[in-house]
């Protein structure tokens, strides 16, 4: 039995290759693999034992020869195969461990130009990982260094690789390999500035299996993008708790997506992937209460994201409700030691965006729907809107005060499922409808949250009003200023309510709908 070695990552080798050597396998590896081994004082042939011929083009050519891929290819169960091999002097090779040169995570800790990036391609690996994975019926693919344990267990107890395993092996080789042409295929289109290929290629990696899916009878994992690079719950470590279910992922996402969005510090409880509460303010406690006072009812059970480090004051004001999670980039001491006593909550930390870098790339700048038999693509909602593109519609222009309520409203507005209403004063939430089918009704229920909280707020609204009846009972309730994308054929009516009751109304000719 033959083993050929070529490792860009380097942990277990060693031990794996001298487990191998004891168990008489004959071992041969490429020159990095091998002038390691040496180092570690294990000793194994080189490939050009094997091809008669040195390596080649900086070592680009070296395992590119029939006496490697004759060796691989070759069918064991098929005598006239074999029959040529021997006819050539050419030996089967029956394990052959590869894990190709990293490319996504290179590519994204620092701004690669092309040239250098096309170097960083590993032809070679992966070309002997798919050979060895399309003969899995006698070759052993080993693609990864968590499963060197069990090929030496199984090579101990019965003399060769069990069928079945060689068959798992052989599946992930062929994701391995198909997953490292994506994130080369993902960068090239990056750079040649396509957002929408012809084929559209996917990376993901499993993080970990879930409990069940959003239901217990549907079974669930969560993948994380690898063309993306960090700074998301994908990311996160978790401090305490047990781990997320795949509904409180959602909502842990959703709060701390929406809190990152507002440079002040930011306190955003999220429930149903809809935020109840948003507030900012100069300190992290001041806005966590007044996010809190936007809906305490439906804040019970939510999910509370922050976009500062959580201090012990924020953290004793949290503790005396009851939640399922707590998210944000980093936690003092007095803030675990406060939040680790409640015993069901979840603690996670959210390492910050790299300083440099091409941060994201491929999918990482996509967003998906699903429908049957495919998907719908579409670039991420981001708010490009600055204070000079607002258009003031009615004959009252609004405060300074006021504008600032409207931008925040406008910014948060756009976290919320459609038809989304936001009612805001003083840098915080006091109503919030969302996700219904009429938008007066969204209206509605924003004030009847807010009940008398409601007078002198400002309310911002995802997409146009159909009709004015919205700005009319929301102006009866108190409502001072409205900001919304316009676009209406009914515009004008709209103004006009808007007129009649003295309301600043402002147009940023942009929507957000989230469905």
């Amino acid at each position: 039995m033959r083993a050929l070695l070529s490792v860009a990552r380097r942990d277990g080798i060693t031990p794996f290759a001298r487990d191998l050597l004891a168990l008489g396998v004959e071992v041969c590896a490429t020159d990095g693999t091998r002038e390691h081994l040496a180092a570690d004082g294990v000793e194994v042939a080189s490939i050009a034992d094997l091809t008669g011929g040195p390596p080649m083009l900086g070592g680009q050519v070296k395992t590119f020869h029939p006496a490697v891929y004759a060796g691989i290819l070759a069918r064991r169960d098929r005598p006239e195969q074999l029959a040529e091999l021997a006819q050539h002097g050419i030996g089967t090779i029956d394990i052959v461990v590869v894990n190709v040169k990293s490319f996504g995570a290179e590519i994204g800790r620092s701004l690669v130009g092309l040239e250098r990036a096309i170097e960083m391609i590993d032809v070679g690996g992966a070309a002997l990982l798919g050979a060895a994975a399309r003969n899995a019926a006698g070759v052993t693919a080993v693609s990864s260094p968590e499963h060197y344990p069990q090929v030496i267990a199984e090579l101990r107890e019965r003399g060769l690789v069990s069928p079945e395993f060689r068959s798992q092996l052989a599946a992930e080789a062929f994701g391995t390999v198909a997953a490292y042409h994506a994130e080369i295929a993902a960068y090239l289109n990056q750079v040649s500035g396509t957002t929408f290929p012809r084929r559209l290629a996917m990376v993901l990696e499993k993080v970990t299996d879930l409990r069940h899916g959003e239901n217990p009878h549907q079974s669930a994992a969560f993948y994380r993008e690898t063309t993306h690079r960090s700074g998301t719950l994908a990311d996160s470590t978790q401090l305490h708790g047990d781990r997320p279910s795949f509904n409180n992922l959602l909502d842990i996402d959703a709060a701390y997506r929406t809190a990152s969005d507002y440079t002040g510090p930011t306190v955003v409880i999220a429930k149903h992937t809809d935020p109840v509460g948003i507030a900012s303010s100069d300190e992290l406690v001041d806005a966590y209460r007044k996010a809190l006072e936007t809906d305490p009812v439906a804040s019970f059970g939510g999910i509370v994201g922050v976009n500062r480090e959580l201090d012990g004051a924020t953290a004793r004001a949290i503790a005396q409700n009851s939640y399922e999670a707590v998210v944000a980039p980093s936690f003092d001491r007095a803030a675990l030691g406060i939040l680790r006593q409640k015993a069901g909550l979840e603690i996670l930390a959210v390492p910050p965006n790299p300083a440099d870098g091409m941060r994201d790339y491929g999918i990482a700048n996509l967003d998906f729907k699903r429908i049957g038999g495919g998907l719908l693509v579409e670039t991420l909602d981001t708010l490009g809107l600055d204070r000079g593109q607002l258009q003031v519609v009615t004959k009252r222009r609004p405060t300074l005060e006021e504008l600032t309520d409207l931008l925040f409203a406008w910014r948060a507005v756009r976290h919320v499922r459609s038809n989304a209403i936001v009612l805001a004063k003083n840098g915080a939430s006091v109503g919030i409808g969302a996700a219904q089918a009429s938008r007066q009704v969204s209206v509605e229920i924003a004030l009847r949250r807010a009940g008398d909280r409601a007078r002198l707020s400002v309310m911002a609204s995802d997409a146009y009003f159909p009709f004015p009846d919205g700005i009319q009972i929301a102006a009866q309730a108190g409502v001072i200023a409205i900001i919304q994308p316009g676009g209406s054929i009914r515009d004008e009516m709209a103004i006009e309510v808007a007129d009649r009751h003295h309301l600043a109304m402002v147009f940023t000719g942009r929507r957000h709908f989230r469905h």
